[in-house]
């Protein structure tokens, strides 16, 4: 490059624009091919491209800046204007314009406000839905079988839960499923390798998702809504072992268990062969007794039933019961006899009252009684009739047909 004389022009062919700006470009993509800007947000614009294009700030500069659509997707900030954020990228020139700009790589918000505004808003939203609620948490099985564990197969995390798993209880089988734990794509991976857990046969008896501890952006994939959902969604208990203990993430709170370290998980899976033996001999000893106390009673009731005299001597009952049989048929005989006897003494009594008032016994003491001529109406009043009517009397024996003569009225 020519150096620059006061009294006159640089020496050397001159540069056209375009020749310059790619100089400059060169020489800011080399120098400053990564860097890290605090500022604030402002003049946000978001095309139908999905690229971002704003302005870094501050009191005394401001910066282009542009996210292209790839990066922008992956974003876990949220950009308003005013938000004041820390972005990093490469500087690069758009000659179009001559005007150098960011290229943002990744930003991040003073605090990680952006990180804990979103985890809130999920929260929040899940929890109204009812993802979270007790009523939908799966018992884990007392004694499991099989277990499936998603984690990375070199991690930590998986060597620390096999451990303990082998000194508590050997009798469990483990299927490990591989998946990413951290990044971008550790999210999709871990609902692919529930998924798959759900295919295996014979299907596990639970599923536990572990890995280390982290920063809350190393667990951000935990937040993840569609790995939420999954959990909740899920067949098979799941435990939450993520291996940290202040961070709760949101599959923490939609497993089924939430285990603080994968040791712990472990721990809480399966029973201690030590603790378990224990409580088989107690449960031995109980259960030997509670048969031995029923033993006991049954064998005392059935004595109790063998003093009885009708198991000791059942005809007795038999001839007791034909004693009492005849007794009965005595008094039932008694009883008919009194009561036909009273019945015939009854009937006796009602003849006597009905000879008494039988006509015909009238007659027999001298009384009559008078009919006109046709033989059916009685005469109760001498001026009923007529001299010269026939009249007929009916005595105790026989009757008298007579022609009134005359009339005497009483």
């Amino acid at each position: 490059m020519s150096r620059w004389s006061p009294s006159g022009p640089p020496e050397g062919p001159a540069l056209a624009v375009s020749e310059l700006t790619a100089q400059i470009k060169a020489v800011l993509q080399a120098d400053f091919a990564l860097v890290k800007v605090v500022g604030e947000v402002s003049d946000l614009a978001r095309p139908r491209s999905g690229h971002l294009y704003f302005t870094l700030k501050d009191s005394a500069a401001q910066l282009k800046a542009v996210i292209w659509k790839s990066t922008a997707s992956r974003l876990k900030v949220e950009l308003a204007d005013g938000v004041e954020i820390v972005a990093w990228g490469r500087i690069d020139v758009y000659p179009p314009r001559g005007n150098y700009q960011l290229i943002v790589d990744g930003i991040a918000e003073l605090g990680g406000g952006a990180l804990e505004r979103a985890l809130r808003r999920l929260r929040e939203k899940l929890a109204k839905e009812g993802l979270f609620d007790r009523k939908w948490k799966k018992a884990l099985p007392a004694l499991p079988q099989r277990i499936a564990v998603i984690t990375s197969p070199t991690s930590a995390a998986l060597r620390d839960f096999l451990e303990v798993l082998s000194r508590r209880w050997r009798e469990s089988r483990v299927w490990v499923i591989p998946s990413q734990m951290q990044g971008d794509e550790a999210a999709g991976q871990v609902v692919g390798a529930l998924k798959l857990a759900h295919q295996v046969r014979p299907r596990p008896d639970v599923v536990v998702i572990t890995r280390g501890g982290g920063s809350i952006e190393d667990l951000w994939a935990f937040n993840d809504e569609k790995l939420v959902r999954a959990v909740f969604a899920a067949e098979i208990p799941v435990v939450s072992a993520i291996g940290h203990e202040i961070d709760v993430t949101l599959t923490d709170l939609v497993a089924d268990l939430r285990a603080l370290t994968p040791s712990e998980a472990a721990e809480r899976i399966v029973p201690s062969r030590r603790e378990f033996s224990q409580r088989l001999a107690v449960d031995r000893r109980r259960l030997q007794q509670a048969v031995l106390g029923r033993l006991q009673t049954a064998r005392m009731r059935l004595e109790s039933l063998q003093r009885r005299p009708v198991l000791r001597e059942p005809r007795e009952l038999v001839y007791e019961r034909q004693q009492q049989l005849d007794r009965l048929q005595d008094r039932l005989r008694l009883a008919a006899t009194t009561m036909l006897e009273h019945r015939r003494r009854d009937l006796g009594s009602l003849g006597d009252r009905l000879e008494g008032l039988n006509p015909l016994a009238v007659l027999a003491r001298g009384y009559s009684i008078t009919l006109r001529e046709d033989g059916k109406n009685v005469v109760r009043d001498a001026a009923e009739l007529d001299a010269g009517e026939t009249i007929r009397t009916v005595l105790a024996r026989g009757r008298l047909e007579s022609r009134v003569t005359g009339i005497e009225e009483v």
